[in-house]
């Protein structure tokens, strides 16, 4: 056990829970950046530019002050490190990244150990050792931009909450505009299609029931899909592989 006099404020904090299913703001203070981590389950951070996916495997990295919140389905063990923003732990701005077993480790195990004081000699190079690879992990594209134009914005949180496999021309009308214009709303405002738009947010909803256990045939009708083969080829083709080889990956 080290017997250095640690100053006052640690340089890292740690922050374990388990949310269930539904709505959660996140603790924020000024002055303290923070890496989200999911040891079990999915969750959706939104904040007022649109949403990142974490799945198993994922983390997300926060600056310090931006309010965001946890939107998740089923049950979800949340980790979280706090790190003082004057570490510069990594460049501004918000980033997804892939968590491989030596990145996971590290993070588990400062999470169990925080707080954590760079003026301790142990807790300074593994503090090295975790930033180091989080440099290095690579990113994890799991964004959804939201629209900010009215019609579009109640037209996406329709195909997200209501129902994803609603067919476009119903979702204009329920919304009193035309497909046309909410096409032009969606390319403008988040640089893609309303169909692939739509598409991307189903499969990153869907990571909410596959990290849960749910079954591939469960889960397609469940995001809007009529069949298992149509959910596993959408989700090849946003993601990169399959359903089951991405949450193993």
């Amino acid at each position: 056990m080290s017997n250095v006099r640690h100053s006052d404020k640690p340089s890292v904090r740690g922050y374990a829970v388990t949310h269930p299913p539904g709505r959660a703001v996140l603790p924020i203070e000024d002055g303290w950046d923070q890496l989200l981590y999911t040891a079990r389950g999915t969750m959706t951070v939104a904040s007022g530019a649109g949403s990142w996916t974490i799945p198993p495997r994922r983390a997300l990295w926060i600056p310090g002050g931006e309010p965001v919140e946890i939107v998740n389905r089923f049950p979800v063990a949340v980790r979280t490190l706090y790190f003082a923003t004057a570490l510069r732990a990594l460049p501004p701005g918000a980033r997804m990244i892939d968590v491989t077993g030596l990145v996971r480790e590290l993070l588990l195990y400062a999470v169990r150990t925080a707080p954590l004081h760079s003026d301790d000699r142990l807790d300074r190079a593994l503090l090295h050792l975790l930033v180091d690879q989080l440099h290095r992990a690579p990113d994890a594209a799991l964004w959804l931009p939201s629209p900010a134009a009215s019609d579009a914005a109640r037209a996406a949180a329709r195909l997200i909450t209501d129902r994803p496999g609603m067919p476009l021309p119903e979702v204009a009308r329920a919304v009193g505009a035309s497909r046309r214009t909410l096409e032009r709303a969606f390319l403008s405002e988040t640089g893609t299609t309303l169909g692939a738009w739509r598409r991307r947010s189903r499969i990153l909803g869907s990571l909410d029931y596959l990290a849960a256990g749910m079954s591939v045939t469960r889960t397609a009708p469940a995001v809007g899909y009529t069949t298992p083969s149509a959910f596993v080829t959408a989700f090849t083709a946003e993601l990169g592989t399959s359903p089951g080889r991405y949450l193993r990956r």
